[in-house]
């Protein structure tokens, strides 16, 4: 049997596609502790995640982790959990569908989009087998994740690597590590903002909210913290707003080492007692509503801030599927795939299949003479 992935009575008459592979971090398949704790195994097993030896590590895990965690975790992920199933899984299936169907309308026929998760079902690797059984053949990765850390990014990286190097025909890769600073991704955030005033109000101090990583990541060179820094930066000079109208923090924190700062949670307790009361929460680094942002912002963080003397506390959705940010990311496809024959402009389809049959009787004449 060969190491290495082919397509049995592969037809060499195919007209070769373009491939987008979206990828996010994943969710249980039910908000159960069984489940839970699977996804969790899995998830913080993952040495980008946890930087910590094996064999220090394993035993902390197995035997305190796993044995704790997924019961308070499965009861959280039911406050938020839809009919459809996981929100992260719900909104990501909405993207995909929605930018397939954008680029088919621009593309017709010519590029095809898959969405796998990190971590859980849809894997990276069902995603990857459906875009080559498609004749994808060359291939765009996009992490919906704006900012880029190693634990993140770098770790689909890495899955990514694991499945095409077992691949028999590689296809042609281009990786987006990150957009933080994209003008079409900035603008979508401050017209999906704006749009939000519009419609519920404004409040008098905006706070973006930027996952966490450990402080000794960026000591070692992750460029995350710079990447949150500057989007934030951007957005806040396109909404117009002053030093005194907005403020940065990070949230979910893990463990008992230092992380990024300041602390989300900190941060909105203590914010009562400094004149601000009536405050909104936006997470510019999350493309897709999530456990960390239905749970733990807008419950948990939330009531944090009421508890200490704040009065009202509105949490801004994620960007998730709506039109003005499948129209970036279609166009962020597009820009990334420059000089790749699907997206030209005088893109011919009659002289693409002549390619192909001509390909096949390369292959049928290779054969018989073997």
């Amino acid at each position: 049997m060969s190491r290495y992935q082919g397509i049995a009575n592969f037809r060499h008459d195919l007209v070769p596609k373009a491939g987008v592979l979206l990828v996010n971090l994943g969710s249980p398949e039910e908000p159960t502790p069984a489940s839970v704790r699977q996804y969790l195994k899995e998830f913080l097993s993952d040495p980008r995640v946890v930087e910590i030896p094996k064999p220090l590590w394993w035993p902390i895990l197995n035997l305190v982790v796993l044995n704790v965690r997924p019961k308070k975790s499965a009861a959280l992920y039911k406050t938020i959990w839809m009919d459809e199933g996981s929100p992260l899984l719900v909104h990501s299936r909405r993207q995909e569908k929605r930018l397939r169907k954008l680029l088919e309308a621009r593309y017709p026929g010519r590029i095809e989009v898959a969405l796998g998760m990190r971590y859980g079902n849809p894997s990276i690797g069902d995603a990857l087998e459906s875009l080559q059984n498609a004749g994808v053949q060359r291939l765009l990765v996009l992490p919906l994740y704006p900012q880029y850390s190693g634990s993140t990014t770098g770790s689909v990286f890495d899955a990514v690597s694991d499945v095409l190097r077992q691949w028999r025909w590689v296809p042609e890769l281009r990786f987006i590590s990150s957009y933080h600073d994209d003008p079409d991704y900035i603008e979508a955030m401050a017209a999906h903002i704006e749009n939000h005033w519009e419609q519920h109000g404004r409040a008098a101090h905006l706070v973006l909210s930027f996952h966490g990583v450990p402080k000794r990541f960026l000591l070692s060179g992750d460029p995350y913290h710079c990447q949150c820094q500057k989007t934030a930066r951007l957005l806040v000079e396109r909404l117009g707003l002053s030093d005194g109208e907005w403020r940065l923090a990070f949230q979910s924190r893990f463990g008992r080492e230092e992380w990024l700062k300041p602390y989300l949670d900190k941060t909105l307790k203590a914010m009562p007692k400094e004149g601000y009361k009536h405050i909104e929460v936006f997470s510019p680094g999350f493309s897709a509503d999530c456990l960390e942002t239905l749970e733990e912002i807008a419950e948990t963080n939330r009531q944090g801030f009421i508890d200490a003397g704040g009065e009202s506390f509105t949490y801004i959705p994620a960007l998730n599927a709506s039109e003005p940010h499948i129209d970036m990311m279609a166009k962020l496809v597009e820009w990334h795939m420059q000089g790749w024959k699907e997206v030209a402009e005088d893109y011919d389809l009659t002289f693409a299949k002549a390619e192909a049959k001509t390909s096949q009787q390369r292959a049928q004449a290779q054969g018989a003479e073997l």
